[in-house]
């Protein structure tokens, strides 16, 4: 199925709910669960250090080092199933990537709060192709700045499989958050894939 649009006003968004079949998902999801070395982290929150809600890991090219809530992130290598992944995104999306950071919400209890993927890193109109693994969840949006951008919030159920892609000025007008559920027990791993700007890139 190819990607289609999702009308937003000053946000580019494309979803495509079938990018990955049932099966190949769920054996991704299994391998990348089992081998990928999880980290739960600490950021700095209001001035705090919490724990994350969620399990993380960053994965990319040398040197595509990535800074976000008072963390820096240096890349793991490529795995071979996250480089082929890499690869089928690439050709979908038309887009390259250096980095993919991954996210292991173990189950609904598992969340990420209100953010936009703007860090100085991945430049002023980012390209993040986000692909999902496992149980369906809530993907929130809501305009950065309500007078700016009049519009409802926004809220999409994220398949097992599915590939969003946010683009243009996504990131400046639009936060974004996965909230916590009760209704969810199993996990859910998201994958965001992102080109990090290193000094020898310009």
């Amino acid at each position: 199925m190819p990607l289609t649009p999702i009308p937003l006003p000053d946000a580019d968004l494309l979803l495509d709910p079938e990018f990955l079949s049932r099966l190949e998902a769920a054996e991704l999801l299994t391998e990348l669960t089992a081998t990928i070395p999880w980290q739960h982290e600490a950021i700095r929150l209001f001035g705090q250090e919490v724990l994350q809600p969620r399990l993380t890991a960053w994965h990319g090219d040398a040197g595509a080092t990535y800074r976000y809530s008072g963390l820096q992130l240096n890349p793991q290598p490529w795995t071979p199933a996250l480089q082929k992944l890499r690869q089928h995104v690439e050709a979908v999306t038309g887009a390259a990537f250096n980095s993919v950071l991954l996210n292991l919400y173990r189950t609904g209890q598992d969340s990420m709060g209100w953010h936009a993927d703007n860090e100085p890193e991945l430049g002023s109109r980012p390209v993040i192709a986000s692909v999902s693994l496992g149980a369906t969840r809530s993907f929130r949006l809501r305009p950065r700045d309500p007078l700016l951008t009049p519009h409802p919030p926004l809220s999409l159920a994220l398949t097992s499989g599915s590939l969003l892609v946010m683009r243009g000025l996504t990131q400046q007008a639009w936060l974004h958050a996965l909230p916590k559920t009760t209704r969810v027990q199993e996990p859910r791993l998201n994958l965001t894939f992102r080109l990090v700007i290193t000094p020898d890139r310009g």
